[in-house]
């Protein structure tokens, strides 16, 4: 067994334990929540809120490079939803991701750095339509800001669209994007990537979320498909009198392109809310 392999296996199963252990503590540790912490978590399964939320991600893979491979991407998403009359908000989505890897890139060993950033505007009615659905639609955009050869540094022009609807505690819709080059790449190769991300999330009176969804994307160039399934559970606590939500999963890797990620892998989430 190499060294990167023996020290991707054992980071895998902390990742894997802390995952399991947390999303167990989730669960059943938290005291029983208010009625609050239950809207909270229902508004926080609706992308299109009107609620300032900035989630912390941290996620796991492993298996890249025929195995030897892993990386941890600490993602850092706000969500700024802004009043621009009566009945219209566009909603801000940044993601700004920090990657560490080690034996993702061959013959370049040990990374760390940007990824790129994607901007996204969400032009969305205040209220549901008649039959309570809620969507939202706009452009997006990704700033070439990857370093260290994480990911090529291009710019990037797309449009974005969501629609859900919500029941009781329930949450169903999906989350999808296109979005290619707008210059020649900084590799020389352009990309033309689709995102579909369907969800469907339920929230208990007690503040409690189990989510479960995809976040698939198809190169149409490589023609290759990436297609993690996420499995979560989110707890809403306060720190003070600050509203958190504690999340953990798990990722099966149903589909990836040569030499990604492999079988399981996992992820942990801070996201504070800032209610109107």
């Amino acid at each position: 067994m190499t060294l990167n392999h023996a020290k991707g296996t054992s980071m895998n199963h902390l990742m894997m334990a802390a995952t399991l252990a947390i999303a167990s503590g989730l669960a059943s540790g938290a005291a029983a929540q208010s009625t609050k912490a239950s809207d909270l978590s229902k508004q926080l399964s609706n992308p299109l809120a009107n609620l300032i939320s900035v989630p912390i991600k941290l996620d796991y893979n492993s298996g890249f490079a025929s195995g030897n491979g892993d990386q941890t991407t600490m993602t850092v998403q706000p969500v700024i939803p802004i009043s621009i009359n009566n009945d219209w908000n566009v909603i801000s989505r940044t993601i700004i991701p920090v990657v560490f890897q080690d034996g993702v890139v061959p013959g370049l060993g040990h990374q760390s750095g940007f990824g790129n950033t994607t901007q996204s505007l969400f032009f969305s009615p205040k209220a549901p339509t008649k039959g309570g659905v809620i969507w939202g639609v706009g452009p997006m955009f990704q700033l070439p800001t990857a370093t260290d050869r994480i990911a090529p540094a291009d710019w990037g022009v797309g449009i974005t669209g969501v629609v859900l609807k919500q029941t009781g505690g329930l949450t169903i819709g999906g989350l999808a994007s296109h979005i290619g080059s707008v210059s020649n790449g900084e590799l020389g190769n352009k990309f033309s990537a689709t995102y579909l991300q369907p969800f469907i999330s339920y929230s208990t009176a007690s503040g409690t979320s189990y989510t479960l969804n995809t976040e698939s994307t198809y190169e149409w160039n490589s023609k290759e498909w990436s297609v993690p399934i996420n499995a979560t559970v989110g707890q809403m606590v306060k720190f003070g009198k600050q509203p958190v939500q504690l999340t953990a999963g798990v990722r099966y890797w149903a589909d990836s392109p040569a030499g990604g990620p492999d079988d399981w892998g996992g992820r942990l989430q801070m996201t504070f809310l800032f209610p109107k």
